[in-house]
């Protein structure tokens, strides 16, 4: 039943969420193409372009020939066949590549400008990658229309880093995958791909000094999946085709233990020093790339000379390196990529270049959850970065063993991460601190660019995992807290009938399809509430309008499984350890039927039902008018007494689709307590 068919359903499921038919979708608000990210200058006007009456497009130069050739290429794709031509645009509608100078160039040489009148679309840059994301923003203003809405846009980057990392040392991925995110975080202007290639697990890439390093019986996982020199050239050469550069890490001292298992002796011994000296020499003289990652965290450090000499080496070869912080002992010149919060510990700190991952991390992030907090996230705690501070990478750790590379999608909110990235990353702004919550304050905006997101979505990511639905409209009374001095099970009034959420006095708005009471990396990161107190119980209420009787499907979860946890299963018949609930309209809700209840914690069993968002949703019964949600969040100790399974006090209910129903109509339409329209608790 969980096999490689469920998961095959579930790729199916989360696709179907974004089924539509694609046409010319808009803004719920403006009525204009959605755009992620969002230019920093944007002017709509009342004029169209006719893109089927395109006769050419014209570039101002030959170093211009290749992206000129992309555009053909999609402008093929939709329907529309023009030549490329050189010198200027006539009369006649006209695309116009060029290079020459734009108002934000000062800024960086990634800025241009696009403009498009009745007669022309034009972008211009002072330099082709301009040019490139000048069409990353055309791809999306071309919706499957015969027009394109009139535009003005000055644009650039907020950050000079923008980058996303998989990690394909635990969990192999085909190259065909690969390609496929190195496609999709192009178009989202992203221009870094971290490539975490060697783990404890195995060593992913081949070195022709030390074929043994790849042999399969040196793996764990993926026995004999690996990447040859030549397929390591492709994807280099991949990435610069889409003006991203792509950083290999070869992680070092630490999580080495496949290199240990094929040569027989650990790196911090002589004998390693020598060999990893020789691999580093080997790989700088094979590859054309600019930064090598020598990870070095997360290792207790024997042999001190060995990362200064692998950084000697590296640069020597005239390439910077990269190493995580906290980490070894690195020399001024290492760019340092944050894991934890490292920022006010740092000596001479204004030396560094410095790039940012703290609480970037997918694998720790709930498909809702996660789109709210990297929005959140301000970038280094700046709101645009410098020449120390470079940018963010954003991460897929997946520790826990997948079945396939395709799980990650499963069990990752992985695109809707990427995009909600490269809002920030490209604008800037955020939060210091990383609060995980939609709040008063920030939910007029969280609203517009999840508006933009979901329109994104439908039209781009129709065929691909999107595990991510619209939240912002979400509204819940939060009636708390209530001390259970550590009984779980103790009832309070909001279970009794005749408790009133809008008229009590202990009750507080919250939003979204995820409530984080607390999250586990608490007082670093913050969930809603300010000062959460242990062995406490929180209610919350929402209501949802149905046009109809009939069958919805739902997302319940009390808990994130993060996929680089041992966190073990949920006992048979209940949703969580803390003793959870959650009512519709007064009957509960059945928790699921666990494919593995009560399973100990283990990084090599694959997941499988764990999450809410990667198991079928949850068909519940909705009567014609207003359902009352109702649910039970108690907490005891905030210490799990396991350090790699921290207490994060959540919960997580949303209507996700409205499912056909043998015996009753399915509504045509639903709301989830509509914000502004006095739904909650009154009922008007």
């Amino acid at each position: 039943m969980f096999g490689p068919q469920w998961r095959g359903y579930l790729l199916i499921l989360l696709c179907l969420f974004t089924a539509v038919p694609f046409v010319a979708l808009a803004t719920e608000d403006s009525g204009k193409p959605s755009l992620i990210p969002l230019p920093h200058r944007l002017n709509w006007t009342s004029e169209t372009y006719p893109l089927a009456s395109t006769v050419a497009i014209v570039i101002s130069n030959d170093s211009l020939s290749c992206l000129a050739g992309s555009l053909q290429e999609m402008l093929n794709d939709r329907g529309v066949s023009v030549p490329v031509k050189n010198g200027k645009a006539g009369r006649k509608p006209t695309i116009e590549l060029m290079i020459g100078p734009v108002t934000e160039t000062n800024r960086t040489a990634e800025a241009y400008e696009l403009t498009v009148t009745s007669k022309r679309i034009s972008i211009r840059s002072s330099s082709q990658h301009g040019i490139f994301n000048g069409i990353q923003t055309l791809r999306q203003l071309m919706r499957n229309d015969s027009r394109i809405q009139g535009v003005e846009i000055s644009d650039y980057p907020a950050f000079a880093w923008r980058g996303y990392m998989v990690d394909v040392g635990r969990n192999y991925q085909s190259m065909e995958l690969l390609k496929q995110q190195i496609d999709q975080i192009s178009r989202m202007k992203l221009n870094i791909f971290h490539f975490h290639l060697t783990e404890d697990v195995a060593w992913r890439l081949q070195i022709k000094r030390y074929p043994q390093l790849t042999r399969p019986e040196t793996m764990t996982r993926f026995a004999g999946q690996s990447y040859s020199e030549e397929e390591l050239k492709e994807l280099i050469q991949y990435c610069k085709d889409r003006f991203i550069t792509l950083i290999p890490e070869i992680d070092m001292p630490g999580h080495s233990a496949a290199f240990t298992r094929a040569m027989g002796y650990n790196m911090q011994s002589d004998s390693g020093l020598i060999t990893v000296k020789q691999i580093l020499e080997d790989f700088c003289d094979t590859y054309d790339v600019p930064y090598v990652h020598i990870g070095a965290d997360e290792v207790e450090i024997t042999n001190e000379a060995f990362l200064p000499a692998m950084i000697e080496t590296i640069e020597k070869k005239g390439k910077k390196v990269m190493g995580w912080e906290p980490g070894g002992n690195f020399t001024n010149s290492v760019i340092r990529q944050l894991w934890m919060d490292n920022l006010g510990k740092l000596p001479n700190i204004n030396l560094l270049e410095l790039v940012d991952s703290r609480n970037l991390y997918i694998n720790h992030m709930d498909a809702q959850e996660s789109v709210v907090s990297i929005l959140n996230h301000a970038m280094l705690d700046r709101q645009e970065g410098d020449q120390n501070y470079r940018g963010a990478i954003l991460c897929l750790w997946n520790d826990r063993r997948l079945e396939s590379g395709e799980d990650n999608f499963v069990y990752n909110p992985v695109y809707p991460s990427i995009l909600a990235f490269s809002e920030r990353i490209w604008r800037g702004g955020g939060e210091t601190g990383n609060p995980v919550s939609i709040t008063s304050d920030n939910l007029e905006a969280f609203t517009e660019f999840e508006n933009r997101l979901i329109d994104i979505k439908k039209t781009f990511f129709r065929h691909l995992p999107f595990n991510y639905v619209a939240q912002a409209h979400l509204r819940w009374e939060l009636a708390g807290p209530y001390p259970n001095e550590g009984n779980l099970a103790r009832t309070f009034a909001p279970e009794r009938g005749d408790f009133d959420f809008s008229t009590a006095s202990n009750v507080i708005p919250a939003y979204g399809g995820t409530v984080i009471l607390r999250h586990f990396w608490d007082p670093v990161v913050k969930g809603f509430l300010k000062e959460p107190q242990e062995n406490s119980t929180y209610y919350a209420r929402s209501r949802y309008y149905s046009e109809a009787d009939t069958t919805a499907l739902m997302w319940i979860g009390f808990y994130d499984f993060s996929r680089s946890t041992k966190s073990a299963t949920p006992a048979k018949g209940t949703w969580n350890d803390m003793q959870s609930k959650i009512w519709l309209n007064g009957q509960l809700i059945d928790p699921p039927l666990w494919a593995r209840a009560g399973q100990d914690g283990d990084l090599e069993i694959p997941y499988i039902d764990e999450n809410y968002y990667s198991r079928p949703p949850t068909p519940v019964k909705l009567k014609k008018g207003w359902n009352e949600i109702v649910i039970k969040a108690p907490v005891g100790s905030f210490n799990s007494g396991i350090w790699y399974s921290p207490v994060k006090w959540m919960f997580s209910a949303m209507i996700v689709e409205p499912a056909d129903s043998p015996e009753k109509q399915p509504a045509k339409s639903g709301r989830h307590l509509d914000i502004g329209k006095g739904y909650v608790g009154s009922g008007r």
